[in-house]
């Protein structure tokens, strides 16, 4: 669209230069169109700036706003391993993982080795067997366990969008596939890059929905988990897993 103006733009500076060159204009109209003139070379001028300076800016604001996003999405993983590992299964109901995480606790496991004597009728002696003995000594609440002393649990449902909190939610799945003799869980939790980077450029986001890099998060949307394979993993790259130090 931009490019269309700019060629109707200058077609008529190019006309103007003409006219002026032929001494087609009245004197007192050379003022008026100096000025035109001026005003579109900094229209001209702004328009290569911006052209320039515009993917820096994405590029920036799609980085905070994809960290942001790929917190919560860790959040959601933490809290779906959790209640898989206590209840053998996943949700697809936000309000179930929020209840599972204020509800649900971890058992403390120790473990030890303990030796017994049974009595070997071949060899008509007594013989020393070792086993492994796993005690349940207590419990631990998941949401201490996972999330310390903050309460963000309560709000990993809602994608944090700029303008937009509390309004738009992640996609929350679950599945099943036959691995063999097993019936494995599956889940996964999703957001499309065009809801996250809404209020930007409309070029920049399409371009940005058809990336593939090993330094970028490719595809049309932010996940983590499958629905094709058992995999709690997210499709980001490794330098969003790296925590910043103050």
């Amino acid at each position: 669209m931009y490019w269309i103006i700019f060629i109707i733009l200058f077609l008529f500076v190019l006309y103007i230069v003409y006219l002026i060159k032929q001494e087609r204009l009245s004197p007192s109209l050379v003022p008026v169109l100096n000025l035109v003139l001026f005003l579109v070379a900094v229209f001209f001028a702004y328009k290569i700036y911006d052209s320039i300076t515009a993917p820096v800016r994405f590029n920036k604001i799609k980085r905070q706003r994809y960290a942001k996003v790929i917190e919560r999405l860790k959040d959601i993983r933490d809290a779906e391993v959790a209640m898989q590992s206590i209840t053998g299964h996943y949700t697809a109901s936000f309000d179930s993982l929020v209840r599972f995480v204020d509800t649900a606790k971890f058992p403390i496991i120790e473990q030890h080795d303990s030796v017994y004597k049974v009595y070997n009728d071949y060899k008509n002696i007594w013989e020393e067997k070792e086993t492994r003995v796993i005690d349940t000594i207590g419990f631990i609440p998941v949401k201490d366990s996972l999330f310390k002393n903050s309460d963000r649990y309560k709000e990993m449902m809602w994608v944090p969008i700029p303008g937009k909190e509390k309004q738009v939610k992640f996609k929350l799945e679950t599945g099943k596939i036959k691995k063999g003799e097993l019936i494995m869980p599956l889940f996964k939790a999703s957001v499309a890059k065009r809801i996250i980077l809404y209020d930007q450029p409309k070029d920049l986001v399409k371009q940005e929905e058809q990336v593939v890099s090993t330094k970028e998060v490719n595809g049309p949307e932010i996940y983590v988990g499958s629905l094709k394979d058992v995999s709690v993993n997210g499709n980001w790259p490794k330098l969003y897993d790296i925590k910043k130090t103050q």
